[in-house]
C-alpha cells in the first residue's frame, strides 16, 4: 500500500506501525537502530524539527521505501544536479567524475520506474 507522506507526524506513525506489527518495543528498537529512545519517541510523536536522516535511515531498517514523483519536466534538471554534485564529490575523493556521476544516480535512484 503507498500512503502520500506529506508531514513527519505520517512518517511516525508508519514506524510506529511497522514497529508494533512486529511485535518490537521502541527502546528495543531504538537499540537497534542506533538511536535514542527520546529520538524514537519524537520521531513516532510527529515532532517537525526531527533528523530526515535518521529518519530515512529507520525507514529503510523496517524495509520501507520512500520516493519522490517528480514531474516528468524536471528529471533533466535533477540528473543535472545529480551530476553537478557527483562531479564535485569526485574531485573531493580524487574519483573519476563519470564513475562518480553513475554512483550518484544508483544511489538518488534516477532513472528508476517510480514505485
Amino acid at each position: 500500500m503507498q500512503i502520500p507522506l506529506t508531514s513527519v507526524q505520517e512518517a511516525g506513525l508508519a514506524i510506529r506501525t511497522m514497529r508494533k506489527r512486529a511485535g518490537i518495543r521502541i527502546d528495543d528498537f531504538a537499540l537497534t537502530a542506533g538511536v535514542s529512545k527520546q529520538f524514537m519517541t519524537d520521531l513516532e510523536n510527529g515532532k517537525p524539527t526531527i533528523q530526515m536522516g535518521m529518519v530515512l535511515r529507520l525507514l529503510q531498517r523496517l524495509g520501507l521505501g520512500v520516493s519522490l514523483d517528480l514531474p516528468d519536466a524536471a528529471a533533466d534538471a535533477f540528473r543535472a544536479e545529480c551530476d553537478k554534485q557527483a562531479r564535485r564529490r569526485a574531485q573531493k575523493t580524487g574519483l573519476d567524475a563519470p564513475v562518480a556521476a553513475v554512483r550518484a544516480r544508483k544511489v538518488s535512484g534516477a532513472g528508476k520506474a517510480p514505485r
